[in-house]
């Protein structure tokens, strides 16, 4: 086993209503994807955009989670910055930017 190779560092993010959930590397490969059947019958374009929202949030979870071991180690911040290691702060630009896609409630908690 090579003892220089990195364990992949993961994080999870699931919609407000736990149908939909990813699990993602820092580096924003999904590696599990779970969702309640109850999600597929609201159309594949809605499906698509939560997972690929909810992927990037795992992916940024996991980016942090990152940082935030190689700061253990005694990465200086100045250079986990430069490196564009984000951090915490940066996760509600996030949801932000995304509009929130993931989020905050589905369809499951929509008014009829």
């Amino acid at each position: 086993m090579d003892t220089n190779q990195t364990i992949p560092v993961t994080a999870t993010a699931q919609n407000a209503a736990g149908t939909i959930r990813v699990r993602a590397t820092d580096e924003g490969l999904p590696i599990d994807l779970r969702i309640d059947p109850r999600e597929l019958r609201f159309g594949a374009a809605q499906l698509a955009e939560a997972i690929v929202a909810l992927n990037r949030r795992a992916a940024l979870e996991a980016a942090i989670l990152r940082r935030e071991q190689l700061s253990a180690q005694g990465v200086h911040s100045d250079v986990l910055d430069r490196m564009g290691m984000p951090t915490r702060d940066d996760l509600p630009d996030l949801e932000h930017d995304e509009g929130g896609h993931g989020t905050h409630p589905t369809w499951m908690h929509r008014p009829l």
